[in-house]
Formats: C-alpha cells, structure tokens, sequence
C-alpha cells in the first residue's frame, strides 16, 4: 500500500482530488520459510481541476516454502504481476471514483472492477462513501491441465467520516463480502489418521464450502495531540458464514520533530485474534470424515501481535528531483503469528516418535520492509 498516515489536517472531511504525486516502493516479507518481495510503482496526475488519475504496478516474487508445503510438497518460486488504474471525478462536494485491477501468476488470474461515491455535508464537517467492488477469478493447477475453477467476489462498504473537533476525527465503516465458487487452495491437503501409514497419518484433498459471506464493522479515530503529534486508533470486528470470529485492534502514533516537519516518526501497535473454521481441523478421525474440510492455518484459532516503527525524510532542496517535493520513506513491521490448534507436523521428518495430534502448536515471525520514494509531480 502506496501512502503513508502522517500527520493530518483539521479538514480531512473536505472533498478534494489526492495529491500528485510518484512513487517507487520495494517492499519484502519474509517469515516461516516464505519470502516475498518486489517493486511497485504509483503515479497519480490530475488532469484539470476536477479529475485524478492513477496507476499502479505492483510485482510479489515469491519463493520458499511454508510448514504446508514442507509437509506434502518441495520449495517453489513464482511471480505474481498486478496492474491497477484509477480515477477520481470531483463534482462541488461529491467525488465519484471507477478502478480496474488484474492480477496474474501462473496458476491464477484476478480481475476487478470497482466504483465508489463520496458526498461531503454540513460545511464539509461530515462524508458519507460508498463503495461497490465485483472480481473474477480464473484458478489452475501446476502439472494438472484437466484443472480449472472459477470465483466471483462481491464487496460493498459504507464509511461516514465525522470531525468533531478541531482535533478529533472520527469514522464508522461497514463492510459486507460475499464470496462464491471455488475458494480454496487447490495444492493444500488436510490430514486424517491412519494406522496404516508409518506416521499414523495420511492426506487428502481440502474441500471448503463454494459460498462465503462475511461482515466487518470497524470504528477509527484520530486526535491531534497539544505537541503536534497524532494518535490513531482502530478497533475492527469480522465474522462470516464459515464461524470465524475475529477481533482486530490498532494504534498508532506520528510525531514529527521539527517545525517543517522534515523529519516525522511513526509507530505502530497492532492485536488480532480470531476463531477457526467450523469445518478447520489439524488432524481429522478417518478419510472423508466430514463433509467440508480445510487445514488451512489462517482458517485455525490464532492471534498476531504487530510492532512497527517508520520514518519519513522530506528531501533538501538540492537533492530533490524535478525541483519538486521529494520524500523518503522507511517502515519495519514485525509480526508474531501463533496458532493454537495447528501442529507442526514436520517433527514427524526424523523419525520421531510424536503421537499424530500431540505435535508442538506452530508458530513463527515474520519481517516486513517498505521502502519508498515519492515526488510530488
């Protein structure tokens, strides 16, 4: 995500096009075996006084392997390549905004189309979003040219954003999604035991349910502290058709520490936790036990706990390029992923002598970096 929460302005609500601007980001994630990293690029030109337009390309190269992977299948490396485009029509107090994004690697491919609608009222103290998205995907599978899916998502959101102080900015989202077809990992197994094997264990393939229907409200804040710095805070909740039941809570605070604000600090806390699957297990009692079956470890019970730092650098003059703004910007998250009912089976790989279903609980960290540089065009 190209943008950076800085420190906000007292009339945030008011209905203006986004800034000109370029950016050049690299961004990596790496944590419990995967790797995934690449550059993306953003450019954002207005055209007149009412019209913005954007695009964005945005690369993932990913290689490794994650504890699935180890346990029925060998390291793997692809590219996954996004195109998005965009636009913002600005009309008195409403802005009207149309996006188009394709994504493509080579077992999936992902279209989506988007628009949304924002009306600024009361002197611009109050706005009221919406906004409406469709994707289409085609899913395939490596080594197996009879295999093709298809899967439709439908996303609506309402956002009203209220200021109700000269400091204090608030705002209230809901969100529904309804998912359809086929939604699954098609190279993920799940587990039954079995006595006949030598680990008391076998896999079968995964098969989840072909609807998902999921709803999240979420409440945001942001108060201006008497220094010049700024606090955020989120709360979020999720639950869909599936029975998972997450709870999503997040600060962060901005600071910048010179009059200019040349240079500006950021933090970040975050806390998440959620309920599995109704249909989740780690280790099923026999073969086609239940209908549905996933082992999907972000379909289990588990939290995550999130710490990032960042900073941003405005440019001296006579080193900015096109004589324009030039900032950069450096963000490290580290994130701590730990699961509650999914094993780390692996253990079995040297001939342990672990019970299937007696297993360590899995749990790992992760690094993400984004660096990036952005001009004001």
């Amino acid at each position: 995500m190209l943008w950076v929460w800085v420190f906000f302005p007292l009339a945030a609500g008011a209905a203006v096009l986004p800034e000109e601007r370029a950016d050049t980001m690299y961004h990596s994630y790496s944590g419990g075996g995967v790797t995934i990293d690449g550059p993306s690029v953003l450019v954002r030109k207005n055209v007149g006084n009412s019209l913005s337009l954007s695009a964005n390309y945005y690369v993932d190269m990913i290689s490794g392997a994650s504890i699935d992977v180890e346990a029925t299948a060998s390291r793997y490396s692809e590219q996954r390549d996004e195109y998005s485009l965009g636009a913002d029509y600005l009309v008195d107090k409403t802005t009207l905004s149309l996006g188009y994004t394709n994504s493509s690697e080579n077992d999936y491919q992902a279209e989506t189309v988007s628009f949304g609608i924002s009306q600024g009222f009361f002197g611009d103290l109050s706005t009221l979003g919406l906004r409406v998205s469709y994707g289409s995907d085609d899913v395939f599978r490596n080594g197996d040219d009879n295999f093709a899916a298809q899967a439709e998502h439908r996303r609506y959101s309402l956002n009203w954003n209220q200021i109700l102080t000269q400091k204090l900015i608030a705002e209230l989202s809901v969100e529904t999604v309804s998912d359809e077809g086929f939604l699954n990992n098609p190279y993920r197994s799940v587990r039954y035991q079995d006595p006949d094997s030598g680990t008391g264990f076998s896999y079968q393939p995964e098969l989840y349910p072909t609807t998902r229907n999921s709803d999240a409200v979420a409440l945001r804040a942001k108060y201006r502290l008497p220094y010049r710095a700024a606090i955020k805070g989120e709360y979020r909740y999720y639950v869909d058709s599936w029975g998972i039941r997450a709870d999503n809570i997040e600060f962060r605070y901005t600071h910048p520490l010179e009059e200019k604000d040349q240079w500006i600090l950021e933090g970040k806390l975050r806390f998440y936790k959620q309920s599995g699957a109704d249909f989740y297990s780690d280790l099923f009692p026999y073969i086609n036990a239940t209908s549905f079956r996933a082992r999907d470890k972000e379909l289990s019970d588990f939290s995550n706990t999130s710490l990032g730092i960042g900073v941003s650098y405005v440019l001296p003059d006579r080193w900015s390029l096109l004589e324009r703004k030039n900032t950069v910007n450096l963000y490290w998250d580290y994130m701590l992923f730990d699961y509650d009912n999914f094993r780390d089976v692996t253990v079995h790989g040297g001939g342990s002598d672990i019970a299937p279903g007696e297993e360590p609980t899995y749990n790992f960290g992760a690094n993400v970096i984004r660096l990036f540089w952005s001009i004001w065009i």
